[in-house]
């Protein structure tokens, strides 16, 4: 049996960091890519973060590129998205989710596992 959990979610202010962690449990994370997505209200679902599982190389989406950092703590069996500088518009739902590729999928049907998501709340 398999879980992936995230936590870290708060309401924050603009300017602000948070640190999302995703922890998993029947899963070694370093095998997997692991992609952090998010949804906000109203909106589709866009992939924020990745880092693969070959030689973490890491992708970010442009509207978070310099604010945002992805790490793995495989001694934990965690993965973290570091949060700095947010804006209202990072409000949304965020999700860990983990492939079985070497290299990180462009399209989140490619990932074989979700969690549940944290929320992520920026306003003044």
């Amino acid at each position: 049996q398999w879980q992936l959990v995230e936590s870290g979610g708060d309401l924050v202010q603009p300017g602000g960091s948070l640190r999302l962690s995703c922890e998993a449990f029947g899963l070694i994370l370093d095998y997997y890519s692991i992609g952090w997505f998010r949804q906000a209200p109203g909106k589709g679902q866009e992939r924020v973060s990745c880092i693969s599982s070959s030689d973490g190389t890491t992708f970010y989406a442009d509207s978070v590129k310099g604010r945002f950092t992805i790490s793995r703590d495989n001694n934990n069996n965690r993965v973290y998205l570091q949060m700095d500088s947010l804006k209202p518009e990072d409000t949304a739902d965020y999700y860990c989710s983990a492939a079985d590729q070497a290299t990180c999928p462009l399209n989140a049907g490619e990932y074989g596992y979700w969690g549940q998501g944290t929320q992520v709340t920026v306003s003044s």
